[in-house]
């Protein structure tokens, strides 16, 4: 047994590993319940007495030695991993499977919109959407007895009939004006609601940007031509409009303005119902009597006011066919759309 305890003696002292999987294996090999040292303990009861002593300080000293390397190569690769580690380069990128996120259509389209007009001048108004009927309604010539005015049509807060969910951006304007002195030239994007049945067409919750311009001389040609400029920038140099007459408590006179259909351009398709337009905007000079509630002087100020559904662009912008997709979250649907 002295022979072979020597034998292994050597061997603990020349072994060498590569990696740490060496090592576990070295262990295994050597120290583990079945390894070489515990079969040498197990066999020490068949050693002759006289020489249990110096077998036993053997068999100690070359289980020492099996730890003192194994602890030794561990050492040796954690102080590699270590330094390697403190190396690292931190501003790699991640890893590749890591997808990009992606803006909301709406938000795309809503951004792109406000550019547009900020080039021109317009700034940015926000307002909140729980809002009392005077702002919402009276403040804009909506008369009392208007079907707006209807429970089916408007969600009001808690039953009361003073406090309701906007119906429309234009109580932010109504704000400005009291706030403010002309010139006044703001649009105002935001989420407004209406108690309508949801479908394709129409949701109970969508979003609009609505425009207001007030200063002295202000004509309905001021009207068309920053709305035409703004149909050429968000569909195309080639866009053509047409203005029809209409009509809205708050503007006199009004109009509806329609675009020259992007999908078919003009020839006639389902989109435009084969009529080459498609309508995106209620628009119109302000009412005087508008101008007076807000407490600005009707005689001295003129101006014009426009509106439009982000939903709507955004459909006609991507070809989307649905509105309903834009609020169900559909992760196949909203991947589509790159961040900006």
């Amino acid at each position: 047994m002295l022979e072979k305890i020597e034998s292994l003696l050597k061997e603990v002292e020349g072994f060498t590993a590569q990696n740490k999987e060496q090592v576990e294996e070295y262990r295994i090999k050597w120290l583990s319940k079945k390894g070489e040292v515990s079969i040498l303990f197990d066999d020490f009861k068949n050693v002759p007495g006289e020489l249990k002593k110096e077998v036993g300080q053997k068999l100690n000293l070359l289980k020492n030695k099996a730890h003192e390397k194994i602890n030794e190569l561990k050492e040796k690769f954690e102080g590699q991993n270590q330094q390697k580690t403190e190396t690292a380069d931190l501003t790699l990128p991640g890893f590749p499977s890591l997808q990009n996120g992606s803006r909301h259509p709406l938000s795309i389209v809503k951004n792109q919109i406000i550019d547009i007009f900020y080039r021109i001048g317009f700034t940015v108004s926000d307002g909140k959407e729980i809002e009392d009927d005077w702002h919402n309604f009276t403040a804009l010539n909506t008369p009392e007895n208007h079907p707006a005015r209807d429970m089916q049509d408007t969600f009001y807060v808690n039953l009361n009939p003073e406090m309701v969910l906007r119906t429309q951006t234009s109580s932010v304007q109504v704000h400005i004006m009291q706030d403010q002195k002309p010139p006044i030239r703001t649009i105002s994007p935001g989420r407004v609601y209406r108690n309508e049945a949801i479908s394709a067409r129409a949701h109970c919750q969508f979003h609009q940007v609505e425009g207001l311009y007030i200063d002295e001389k202000v004509s309905f040609a001021d009207l068309k031509q920053t709305l035409l400029y703004f149909a050429k920038e968000m569909f195309g140099a080639d866009t053509k409009i047409r203005l029809r007459p209409s009509y809205f408590p708050f503007t006199e006179p009004s109009a509806e303005m329609d675009i020259s259909c992007t999908i078919c351009k003009g020839a006639g398709c389902n989109i435009c119902k084969y009529t080459g337009w498609v309508e995106i905007l209620g628009c119109g000079m302000v009412d005087p009597q508008v101008l007076i509630n807000c407490g600005i002087d009707e005689h001295k100020y003129k101006g014009f006011a426009f509106g439009m559904g982000i939903e709507r662009i955004t459909m006609l912008k991507y070809q989307i066919k649905d509105l309903r997709l834009f609020f169900e979250n559909d992760i196949r649907f909203l991947k589509q759309f790159t961040s900006a």
